[in-house]
């Protein structure tokens, strides 16, 4: 209905997602019944996201020709800005945000480096750029993920830690069950993601492949690689994350530092 009374692109995807975005608006009003009252941040979320994917469209229109090197600045800014995002939520870890950094950067460069290298991923910013984008953001949902897994186990085994280190056990061998649940955790919904792709959703590279013209099989197959990815990379930011997480949350002691009744940040 819109494209019959809208002429022009950009005017016809404003009024869609405008469309989309009172109907967001309805669902998380209606969440309020349950006691769930995250209006305020959804309206934040929204007019960042459209401002942000307005301005990276904008980019990439500028650089779509760009070459390599301006594809890697791109997803370096992106790396920075997924690290902040997800040490946003825990302002209690004084190095939260140097830990999501190096572990995103660690398991978004891995997947791309191996593709790029492999021949799997065309260098050029207008599949660069996506296809790195999905690799980082699963990477950074992850990082979030296991560090709050983390954090709330230890939270939650407080005495137990304690008592294991005045038994003698040292800061890793105490933690050892939390760090395996957080790994866990941050990769439990990549695979899912993976088990159910093609049952459950077709990803968005496989059907613009197939409409612009690719053979549906090969589409098939080169979503595949890119889910694969996206789990190697959420692994490595997941194990990398909490490994330091559980070197901060320790002093060179072995006093565990970690903990909800602090109000300044903890340091190593």
């Amino acid at each position: 209905m819109l494209t019959d009374l809208i002429n022009d692109q950009v005017l016809i995807g404003l009024a869609q997602a405008a469309a989309a975005i009172v109907l967001v608006l309805i669902v998380v009003t209606v969440c309020r019944r349950f006691n769930v009252d995250v209006l305020s941040e959804t309206r934040i979320s929204l007019v960042r996201g459209l401002v942000q994917m307005v301005i990276v469209g904008l980019l990439l229109a500028v650089f779509l020709k760009g070459n390599l090197l301006v594809g890697a600045v791109i997803l370096l800014g992106m790396v920075v800005a997924a690290a902040v995002t997800a040490s946003r939520r825990f302002k209690e870890l004084k190095y939260a945000f140097e830990v999501s950094l190096i572990s995103i950067g660690a398991g978004g460069g891995t997947a791309i480096a191996f593709m790029l290298l492999t021949k799997s991923l065309d260098p050029s910013i207008a599949v660069l750029v996506p296809v790195g984008s999905m690799i980082i953001a699963n990477s950074m949902n992850a990082c979030a993920q296991a560090i709050e897994r983390f954090r709330s186990d230890v939270y939650s085994h407080i005495g137990q830690i304690e008592a294991a280190l005045c038994l003698g056990a040292t800061p890793s061998k105490s933690a050892a069950p939390y760090v395996q649940a957080a790994v866990y955790a941050s990769l439990l919904p990549r695979l899912d993601m993976l088990k159910s792709l093609g049952l459950v959703w077709i990803p968005g590279v496989m059907a613009g492949m197939m409409v612009s013209g690719s053979s549906p099989l090969y589409a098939g197959i080169y979503q595949f690689m890119i889910v694969v990815m996206i789990l190697v990379a959420s692994g490595i930011s997941g194990m990398g994350v909490v490994a330091l997480m559980q070197r901060h949350a320790f002093s060179s002691t072995g006093q565990l530092l970690l903990r909800p009744a602090r109000d300044d940040a903890i340091e190593a």
